[in-house]
């Protein structure tokens, strides 16, 4: 047995209490080299006769990333408080794994050789809201998804889809241009809108605040606000803003006070100057977003600060009721910060959604006490290798998939926010070389995963683009002009996923992911209900049998709607290149 392969810790992803009972406790293996694992548990104060009192359970290995085996108790102790370590079994060997190494047998005269859960405490829970794991959203960029009120469009805007964007060009996108359309993300089955910034700045991406508490007057103003929020909320459609506090546009009042008055200005503070005058060339001698001197950084530790963005998301949900901050840049703000910031904005809303914009492993920020989710960039980029570039194979796609689930407590992976493409990276059809088959399986694997799947404007019609500004052109909305059946697909994915509760909560185990034919079959399961994702990434037709024993279970195609029980232990699925298959599994 590897023993420098086995790990565990007793918190975050580890070791996390799943609700107000239950204790997920995980383990770390080396990977094909542990047979079965057992939780050896029991409360820290049950002793008889000078032996503390403990049981064992069996634990489930829960999925493999390249090098490591993942296993999962799930454990409700009566007391709320546990003492734990576990029993490995490789071939002949077993050994009794706790905090202080290795055993051949369970020591039993001391607790404290075990890893401790010293109690279950309600207040320590993680608690992202419920709907946000029910709800497929849609971003929309606003100046460029519909002009709605022509009356406020920016001087020298283009003509709507004349011409593809820059990084300057303006359509006249707006907020009543949202209005105008909520039927069409009705019928697509959208329930949650993401706005990239509607504050007043002078760019078209709005990245530059120049007043927080002002829309920009090329969007509309705080009443069309106010009606876009509740005719969505009328449509069951939650809305959530994009809060840029990392930084502030050129233009914002305070830093222009800086520019203006020097080492005399009372904002001097809010923001990191190296030294006066300031100056943007050759680079800022300020903190920025990157090196764009147009970006400010603010000081998020000045209390001056500090209460003014707190007012400023406070003041959104109480005037607005929105029901989300999509946090611009947050990694790059203190942890401080994002504690306060998630006391104001709850205590005004419980359920507001406190969204991340974090790139890469973010379990600091997810304990609790700051977000509800992150962006899952790591399980888009995954996606993209394997569906869209063809760069990996299904055995280290779903490495990658597993290797992130286990990175997060279940807790935090129900809740998390799954897209394929966004405002910062190109579309997923161009991505795909303009194969629609390969965007199908995008959104086929992003609508049956667990989190919530967000889509980019104009990515279910096919439209395309590079990287900013490509992505960011005009949505159209000439029917003619859109790809129809990948709206359809997109639109029967949302269906399903709405009708059947695995698809949207349900856990995921890969059943099968060939190397050499990138076949790729997974389930999803929650309770009693289980559906069969089966997948062709070749460009060769197969035959795919199915990985479980078939036999007297009944299976609903649920892209056709047959039905039919099964007579033989062992079924495959005839698919073309690039098919794939959705089966609910009824016992």
């Amino acid at each position: 047995m590897f023993k420098e392969a086995v790990y565990h810790r007793p918190t975050d992803n580890f070791a996390y209490a799943y609700d107000e009972r239950t204790l997920h406790l995980r383990l770390r293996t080396k990977k094909g080299d542990v047979d079965k694992v057992e939780l050896l548990h029991g409360d820290p104060y049950e002793w008889r006769n000078g032996a503390w009192q403990f049981e064992t359970m069996p634990m489930k290995k829960t999925g493999s990333d390249e090098w490591f085996d993942y296993w999962l108790a799930e454990v409700q102790p009566p007391y709320r408080r546990l003492r734990y370590g576990f029993v490995l079994h490789a071939g002949e060997e077993t050994l009794v794994y706790t905090e202080k190494g290795f055993y051949l047998t369970p020591p039993a005269d001391d607790t404290a050789y075990y890893f401790c859960f010293p109690f279950l405490h309600d207040v320590d829970l993680f608690h992202a809201p419920e709907w946000v794991k029910d709800t497929v959203w849609y971003q929309i960029f606003p100046d460029r998804f519909a002009n709605g009120n022509p009356a406020i469009n920016p001087e020298g805007v283009r003509p709507w889809g004349s011409e593809d964007p820059t990084p300057t060009s303006f359509f006249g996108g707006d907020l009543q241009g949202i209005i105008d359309h909520l039927d069409y993300l009705v019928d697509l089955g959208i329930s949650g809108i993401y706005l990239t910034p509607i504050f007043r700045a002078p760019s078209n991406h709005k990245y530059d605040t120049a007043d927080y508490l002002e829309i920009d007057p090329h969007f509309g103003d705080k009443e069309t606000l106010k009606t876009l929020v509740q005719r969505c909320h009328e449509k069951g459609i939650r809305v959530m803003l994009d809060a840029v506090f990392n930084h502030c546009g050129y233009e914002f009042a305070p830093f222009q006070d800086v520019l203006k008055n020097g080492e005399s200005s009372p904002y001097k503070d809010w923001f990191h100057l190296r030294d006066f005058p300031l100056q943007s060339e050759p680079r800022p001698n300020y903190d920025t977003f990157a090196f764009v001197p147009q970006m400010p950084k603010l000081n998020t530790a000045h209390p001056d600060v500090r209460r003014y963005l707190l007012d400023v998301a406070t003041y959104w949900i109480r005037e607005c009721d929105i029901d989300g901050w999509r946090l611009d840049v947050a990694n790059e703000i203190d942890h401080e910060f994002w504690r306060e910031f998630r006391r104001a904005v709850k205590a005004q809303k419980p359920d507001v959604y406190i969204l991340g914009e974090i790139w890469h492993d973010a379990m600091p920020w997810l304990r609790g006490d700051q977000f509800d989710a992150v962006m899952n960039y790591p399980v888009a980029d995954a996606a993209l290798r394997f569906f869209a570039k063809e760069e990996i194979n299904a055995r280290e796609f779903a490495e990658r998939l597993m290797g992130v689930l286990h990175s997060y407590p279940a807790t935090v992976n129900e809740a998390a926010f799954n897209l394929l493409g966004s405002h910062d990276t190109p579309r997923i059809l161009t991505v795909c070389g303009e194969d629609v088959r390969k965007a199908k399986l995008l959104f086929l694997f992003q609508l049956t995963f667990t989190g919530s799947p967000c889509i980019y404007y104009g990515d279910e019609i096919g439209m395309t683009g590079g990287n900013d500004p490509g992505c960011r052109k005009c949505m159209i909305w000439d029917d003619d002009k859109q790809h129809r059946g990948l709206y359809e697909h997109v639109k029967q994915l949302i269906a399903l996923r709405r009708q059947y509760r695995a698809l949207r909560r349900g856990h995921i185990a890969v059943l099968h992911a060939d190397e050499q034919t990138n076949q790729l079959v997974y389930e999803k399961t929650d309770g009693d209900e289980t559906v069969v994702i089966i997948i062709n990434r070749s460009n060769q037709a197969a035959d795919i049998p199915l990985p479980f024993n078939a036999k007297k279970k009944r299976l609903v195609n649920l892209l056709t709607g047959e039905r039919w029980a099964a007579e033989a232990d062992g079924l495959s699925v005839s698919l073309p290149a690039y098919g794939f298959a959705l089966y609910a599994v009824e016992k």
